[in-house]
């Protein structure tokens, strides 16, 4: 008695003879290969140049398209020993095969054990192309699909060329799990190319071709076979063992990010995609490599993190984004061009700018740089310089270009802080999201959160005459709408400002990294605490903004603009500019240049640029004491009606306000609710006690010059006068 299963697999023998001479005509190899779709979506630069793959499809993992010629020879013979013995004799099917295989599967059939196939990779790989002829998941083929996929293989053998075929199977088999492809396989079990496997590892991947998900030790045995087939005398154990160790642990195939990891995270995710942006990959190259260089000389003073943009001044295009230190960073995957930080004083020059455009100053303008104390719902804010110094009457070039504070404060109270924030939104700084009287004085000096890219874009403008537009990173993003934020003329008088060494020298000195070989404008930034560092400006052809600091927020040591984001900022324009010249603006129409003096001589005469119809050859100094020789000194802290508050954790005894005077004079007396107090001059501490005081600044003949009315809360009032004694 004969079994169905015996009768299906005698019967394949009489395939050969009547098996259809013509079959339904296969695809060309070039249609297979080019409808070959990868898992990635591939970014490519401007000039085509690839910069990253991201993963795009979930449901299997192929990399690029291998040729044969760079395919292994040790894996070519594995596969065709483990597989095929007769591929390069047959014509598709091997008859002698397929008979052995039948009746072998017969007498498989008596014990139950499934049936062993005879495919040739031909036939395998007419199967792969045509799904139609595969079995159902863990089903044998019937007989109708056998008949039919010997035929398409015939097909395929008359078509295409064995090399082809050789090529397209190791493209198209699944080796285990979601590993698609050799490319996939070979970089996902081994870490490597297909032109580096060895015999042992060919060996494996040909295993499992039977039996993608079988167990190690089953794929471990049959790549003993495997290797045994190709050479007799391989051994098998370090088979063995190189198949446990492969199939042990996850896939290797590691996150190709390549050069611009956070731009390919943007990106629009399809399989197989090529998605052109503006980068060039040259720059990127040279940018990424220039900040890891200077994040690791400043890891001592306890920077991390950094990042960098570089932006083309006439279309907007980003040339360059780097988001982050890579695997060197606290958290290489945060995008650190795109995540607020505060600004510093990288706002300064839009403030002054609006102004300037305003009419309210001239870059001439003499401004009041002396100690200043502004009442606030959360207390008294107290501006201070980056030095610690003041300097009195100070020209706008120098108080911009020296990046003095208290001025800053004083022109936002002249535009008015809601006029400024306007400013700045209309600019792209889309994350100043609260109203302008929540951010108070502090606007002023960069006290709201901004990203590098929309403050380096924001710089564009400046270098653009004063003409905002979006930045492109794809190259498929249309052209953006532009809008006029500055005239031409302010915007020319602060890059003249920010690219004026000797202005710039108050506070950096003349030697310092802003001072490029080419024509620059730059502006540096220090947040509070030192927790973010930046460097923005732009030469005549590039806008390039750097931030560095620590994603975590945590403070650096001794690292200012000058010394933390400003060198990584020079190296970049000085690559840039390596081969082309970056030279001053022309001034337009609208500036003129003129001579101005100063009264008293608080800077020397020069020739500056002013707004046309703001030109003055002569600027003095607003209220002066015509009767003396200095200015009157007022109190500057406390402010009046401010509210200081005891501290409970700090012993009564150890708390102390400080009276301060500005400009100080020695003859300089207080009174503290009518009692004097000992010390004299221009700054006294006292012990505070709780109520409500009026502290009064005098002369030395007694003629009062300045007073001032606050409250001490908290605690309960000491008896007895409340000023005296204990004041040092």
């Amino acid at each position: 008695m004969i079994l169905p299963r015996m009768r299906g697999a005698l019967a394949a023998c009489a395939l050969a003879a009547a098996l259809p001479c013509a079959a339904a005509a296969p695809p060309s190899f070039a249609d297979v290969r080019q409808a070959y779709v990868p898992s990635e979506t591939v970014l490519v630069d401007r000039h085509g140049v690839a910069l990253s793959e991201i993963r795009a499809d979930a449901t299997a993992r192929r990399l690029a398209w291998v040729a044969l010629s760079e395919v292994s020879p040790a894996l070519v013979a594995a596969l065709v020993a483990g597989e095929d013995r007769r591929f390069h004799e047959h014509a598709g099917v091997d008859w002698a095969g397929l008979a052995v295989a039948a009746w072998d599967s017969a007498w498989r059939a008596l014990d139950g054990r499934r049936p062993r196939g005879g495919s040739t990779l031909t036939m395998q790989l007419a199967a792969l192309l045509d799904a139609q002829l595969a079995p159902g998941a863990g089903a044998p083929r019937t007989l109708a699909q056998k008949w039919d996929q010997a035929a398409a293989a015939l097909a395929l053998e008359r078509a295409w060329t064995k090399h082809e075929i050789l090529e397209a199977y190791v493209n198209l088999v699944s080796y285990r799990g979601e590993l698609t492809g050799l490319r996939a396989a070979a970089q996902g079990l081994f870490g490597k190319a297909p032109s580096g496997l060895d015999a042992r590892e060919s060996a494996v991947l040909v295993a499992l071709l039977r039996a993608p998900g079988a167990g190690r030790a089953v794929v471990a045995q049959r790549a003993c076979a495997v290797a045994a087939a190709v050479d007799a005398g391989a051994p098998c154990e370090p088979v063995r063992a190189l198949a446990s160790v492969a199939l042990a642990g996850g896939y290797r195939i590691p996150a190709r990010g390549g050069l611009a990891p956070h731009v390919a995270a943007k990106a629009a995710k399809a399989p197989g995609a090529r998605i052109a942006t503006t980068l060039d990959a040259a720059l990127q190259a040279a940018a990424g490599a220039t900040l890891r260089d200077h994040l690791a000389g400043l890891a001592g003073r306890g920077v991390g993190d950094g990042a960098l943009v570089v932006l083309d001044n006439a279309t907007g295009d980003v040339l360059a984004y780097v988001g982050g230190n890579g695997e060197l960073g606290s958290a290489p995957e945060v995008d650190g061009a795109a995540a607020p930080r505060q600004a510093g004083s990288t706002l300064k020059p839009f403030l002054y700018a609006l102004a300037l455009d305003a009419r309210l100053l001239t870059a001439a303008s003499l401004v009041d740089d002396s100690p200043l104390a502004i009442p606030t719902a959360r207390g008294v804010y107290a501006p201070q310089n980056y030095d610690r110094e003041f300097r009195g009457s100070v020209s706008v070039r120098t108080a911009l270009a020296g990046s003095l504070n208290v001025p800053a404060v004083r022109t936002a109270e002249l535009t008015g802080l809601s006029r400024l924030h306007e400013t700045l939104r209309a600019l792209g700084l889309a994350t100043l999201t609260e109203p302008a009287d929540w951010y108070g004085a502090s606007l002023a000096l960069g006290g709201a959160d901004v990203t590098l890219f929309a403050l380096t874009n924001a710089y564009r403008a400046l270098a653009n005459g004063g003409t905002w537009s979006e930045a492109r990173m794809f190259a498929d993003d249309s052209a953006p709408d532009a809008r006029r934020v500055f005239g031409a003329p302010a915007s020319f008088v602060v890059a003249d400002i920010l690219a004026d060494r000797g202005a710039r020298a108050v506070t950096f000195g003349l030697e310092n990294p802003l001072a490029t070989r080419v024509w620059s404008a730059a502006k540096t930034g220090t947040s509070k605490d030192m927790r973010d560092n930046w460097c923005v400006g732009f030469t005549s052809r590039y806008t390039v903004g750097v931030w560095v600091g620590n994603f975590s927020g945590a403070p650096m040591h001794a690292v200012s603009g000058v010394t933390g984001a400003a060198p990584i900022w020079r190296d970049v324009v000085h690559w840039l500019h390596r081969a082309e010249a970056s030279t001053a603006p022309k001034p337009p129409a609208g500036v003129v240049h003129a001579d101005v003096v100063f009264d008293p001589a608080v800077e020397t005469p020069r020739r500056e640029w002013f707004v046309a119809g703001t030109a003055m050859p002569l600027v003095r100094a607003a209220a002066r004491d015509e009767t003396a020789a200095a200015p009157t000194p007022r109190i500057r802290y406390p402010a009046p009606d401010t509210l200081v508050a005891l501290d409970p954790d700090i012993p009564r005894r150890l708390q102390r306000v400080a009276f301060v005077a500005a400009p100080v004079r020695p003859d300089l007396r207080w009174r503290l609710d009518g009692v004097e107090l000992p010390e004299r001059g221009g700054r006294t501490l006292w012990p505070p006690t709780p109520g409500r005081h009026t502290v009064v600044l005098a002369d030395d003949a007694g003629r009062e010059l300045s007073r001032v009315t606050f409250d001490v809360r908290g605690g309960a009032p000491a008896p007895g006068p409340t000023a005296a004694a204990g004041v040092r």
